[in-house]
């Protein structure tokens, strides 16, 4: 029997109930596909900073190297720990170290869920660039507490960086409707996202079976809310892929329904499946948070393993669950029970 190694991450919050129901989940439908998965969870979080000054143990990516993938659960409690040291101090470095290069985000509706927008026949594949851009972290801070302060952040575009999460979608793309949007911001930005531009055109050469239409950001949000249909496979960069990804999560029914993936598509390091809620604080302990982000995140994880069937067998039992009617409203059923659907489910 197959054995995939896993790193699970609770992390902070809610992410500790919610990675522990998409554990279940998945062992359950590991041993109904023929597969095992040894499960090592570490407790890097917000509470291990405050004791240890830290994220994570200054070995840590040594450590998740030798994994198959990394299951994380939520990141931050800025109420303990900024959010710009929790973040910098174990998400970024992940992504980065184990060249997670493409985050994968999926939005449609699940059967049951009720949406805010009148247009519910959408599928919308959201690429994101992962590693550098906007969150490049290059930049500083000079003259603090004076008036004098200045802080500059500089993003960071290369044409490597920028060419792969092309390519990557383009991919995505073929194998999926055929159509690729661009996000941009470039008749402001006139270096970083004009280059971005000239890239997106120089590649659609070598994908001619692709539709490419390049959009700014403000008309790509205005797209998403209007005419969301009309969308196949987004790309962006780092920062834009953050905001139209969270627009997403809210017109497929909320942040309990956000999956995502951080992949290493060459495959020589390990990649990173995480819902992408947060920790929610003011919630957590409450035992109300909605584990299918979580759980969804990890058929995406299955599937990158090459453990197809099980994955689809995953998703379906999401569907079943929610098209009863369970975990389709926020805040109404209980983590346990929306587990315990999904687990009945899978038989």
């Amino acid at each position: 029997m197959k054995t995939y190694k896993i790193a699970l991450l609770p992390g902070d919050g809610i992410g500790r109930d919610v990675t522990e129901a998409a554990k279940a989940v998945l062992e359950k439908a590991a041993a109904r596909n023929g597969f095992s998965l040894a499960t090592t969870s570490y407790p890097w979080s917000c509470d291990y900073y405050l004791e240890n000054g830290s994220m994570m143990p200054g070995n840590g990516i040594e450590i998740l190297r030798s994994f198959d993938a990394i299951l994380l659960g939520a990141v931050g409690w800025p109420r303990k720990v900024p959010d710009s040291v929790s973040l910098h101090g174990l998400l970024l470095p992940i992504r980065k170290a184990f060249v997670q290069y493409a985050n994968i985000r999926p939005h449609r509706l699940l059967p049951g869920v009720q949406g805010p927008l009148r247009s519910e026949n959408f599928d919308i594949l959201c690429i994101r660039e992962n590693t550098e851009g906007e969150y490049s972290g290059a930049g500083g801070r000079v003259h603090q507490g004076t008036d004098s302060e200045v802080a500059v952040e500089t993003s960071i575009f290369t044409l490597k960086g920028v060419e792969r999460i092309l390519r990557f979608g383009f991919e995505q793309a073929r194998a999926r409707r055929g159509k690729l949007a661009s996000v941009t911001k470039s008749n402001a930005q006139r270096y970083s996202m004009v280059f971005w531009d000239e890239i997106t055109q120089r590649l659609s050469q070598d994908y001619p079976d692709v539709e490419v239409t390049s959009y700014h950001i403000d008309a790509m949000a205005a797209r998403m809310v209007m005419a969301p249909e009309s969308l196949d496979v987004v790309v962006a960069s780092n920062l834009f892929g953050d905001i139209l990804t969270d627009l997403g999560a809210a017109i497929q029914g909320g942040l309990g329904f956000a999956a995502s993936a951080n992949i290493n598509p060459d495959r020589s390091a390990p990649s990173m499946f995480e819902p992408v809620h947060g920790s929610a604080p003011d919630i957590a302990n409450l035992g109300i948070a909605n584990p299918i982000a979580a759980i969804w995140s990890g058929a995406m994880m299955l599937q990158h393993l090459g453990e197809a069937a099980a994955a689809g067998k995953v998703m379906a039992a999401i569907e079943a669950t929610t098209a009863r009617g369970i975990g389709a409203s926020p805040g109404r059923d209980k983590t346990e029970a929306i587990t315990a659907s999904v687990l009945s489910a899978l038989d």
